[in-house]
C-alpha cells in the first residue's frame, strides 16, 4: 500500500512539473516592434497577449489547406507574404472549385491598428474575421465547426493546441484566436519611408516632390504612418455592372453607403497590385492617373475629391516615386512570415 501512494505521490509531482514547464512555454509573450510616434494599436493586447506558441501555431494554420472544404485553399492562397499578404495574379480571389469572388483581397498589414475588416467593413474584431473566408462559398466553401473537427482528427494539431492553450481539445474559440494572433504581428515599419522619418535616410528631390505633392493631394485619406483613415469612401469608380458591388451599403443598409470601400493602406502598395477593390487596374499610373482625370461624380463621392487634383504627367511620375517609398523588404521577405518549413 505504500508502495502505491509513493507512486502517486511521484506520479504527481511528475505532472506538476510537467504542467508548470508547458506554462512557461505557454506564456512566452511576444510584442510587436512600431516606431515612437505611431499611435498605440487599437486591438487590446492586454486581453489578448501575443504568445510565441499561439502565434506559431496561426501561422501553421494560415498556410494549410485543411481550412477548405478540398483542401485546395488556405488563407495564403489569396494573401501572400512576399506581395504584402494579397494576391497578384489576378483581378478577384479565386477559391475552391475555381470558383472566383467578386473582390480582390485585401493586404494584410498593421492589422492591430484596424478597428473593421474587410472592404466592406462586414468584420469588426479580427478575432473572428476567420470564419468569413472560411464559411464563404467563393472562398474556402467550409464550416467552422467541421474545419474544428478535421483538425482535431490530425496527429498534430491537438498537441500544437495543448501547447498553445494547455488543452489537445481543440475548440473554434482557440483556432481563431491562435489564427489572429499570426495575423496581428504583420506589423510593416522599415520602409524607405520610415527611415528618412528616423533621419537615417534622405529623400531624392523626385521623391521629396512626390512626398509633398501625396501630403497636399492625397493625405486625406491615406495619412501618415498607417497610410489609411481606416474610414470607407466612394473614390469615384465607376460602377461595375457585372459585379454591382455597392460595398458598405450591403452591409449598413443605407444608400448614402453606396460604392463606399474601405480605404486601403498604402504601406507595400508596389506589390500589392492589382488595384481597388475589384482589382481593376494592374499598374500604379492607372491608379493615380483615375485620381487625377477619371473620378465619376456621384452623390456619395468622398468630399476631398469633389476638387480636381490638376497634376501633370510630371506630378504623377512623382507621386509614384514617393509611394515607391512605401515598400519594406524586411517586411516582405520576412522568414517569420512565411510558409513554416518546419
Amino acid at each position: 500500500m505504500n508502495s502505491v501512494l509513493k507512486t502517486i505521490a511521484l506520479l504527481g509531482i511528475f505532472f506538476l512539473f510537467f504542467n508548470f514547464s508547458r506554462g512557461k512555454i505557454k506564456y512566452e509573450i511576444m510584442e510587436i516592434d512600431f516606431p515612437k510616434n505611431w499611435s498605440k494599436p487599437v486591438y487590446d493586447f492586454k486581453k489578448n497577449p501575443l504568445i510565441k506558441s499561439k502565434v506559431e501555431l496561426g501561422r501553421k494554420l494560415f498556410y494549410d489547406p485543411i481550412l477548405s472544404l478540398d483542401g485546395t485553399i488556405s488563407c495564403s492562397s489569396c494573401h501572400l507574404s512576399y506581395t504584402g499578404f494579397t494576391h497578384v495574379d489576378h483581378a478577384l480571389s479565386h477559391g475552391i472549385g475555381d470558383r472566383i469572388g467578386r473582390r480582390n483581397s485585401p493586404a494584410l498589414i498593421n492589422l492591430a491598428w484596424n478597428t473593421s475588416f474587410m472592404w466592406d467593413g462586414a468584420i469588426n474584431n479580427i478575432e473572428v474575421q476567420g470564419i468569413a473566408p472560411i464559411e464563404h462559398p467563393d472562398e474556402m466553401g467550409e464550416k467552422l465547426s467541421h474545419v474544428i473537427e478535421k483538425l482535431q482528427q490530425t496527429s498534430a494539431y491537438p498537441a500544437l493546441f495543448f501547447n498553445a492553450f494547455g488543452d489537445s481539445v481543440i475548440t473554434g474559440q482557440h483556432f481563431l484566436k491562435a489564427l489572429s494572433q499570426f495575423q496581428l504581428t504583420l506589423v510593416s515599419c522599415n520602409s524607405k519611408y520610415d527611415r528618412v522619418m528616423k533621419g537615417k535616410e534622405t529623400f531624392t528631390e523626385q521623391e521629396q516632390k512626390g512626398y509633398q505633392l501625396f501630403k497636399n493631394k492625397c493625405a486625406t485619406c491615406h495619412p501618415e504612418p498607417l497610410f489609411t483613415n481606416g474610414r470607407f469612401e466612394n473614390n469615384g469608380l465607376p460602377l461595375d455592372t457585372n459585379l454591382k458591388d455597392y460595398g458598405r451599403m450591403e452591409i449598413s443598409m443605407n444608400e448614402n453607403d453606396a460604392q463606399k470601400f474601405k480605404v486601403p493602406t498604402l504601406r507595400n502598395v508596389q506589390f500589392t497590385f492589382p488595384y481597388m477593390h475589384d482589382g481593376r487596374f494592374k499598374k500604379l499610373s492607372e491608379v493615380v492617373a483615375h485620381y487625377n482625370h477619371g473620378i465619376e461624380d456621384n452623390k456619395t463621392l468622398s468630399k476631398d475629391l469633389a476638387i480636381p487634383m490638376n497634376l501633370t504627367l510630371e506630378n504623377q511620375v512623382e507621386i509614384i516615386s514617393f509611394l515607391l517609398t512605401l515598400t519594406d523588404k524586411s517586411f516582405l521577405f520576412n522568414p517569420d512570415f512565411a510558409y513554416p518549413r518546419k
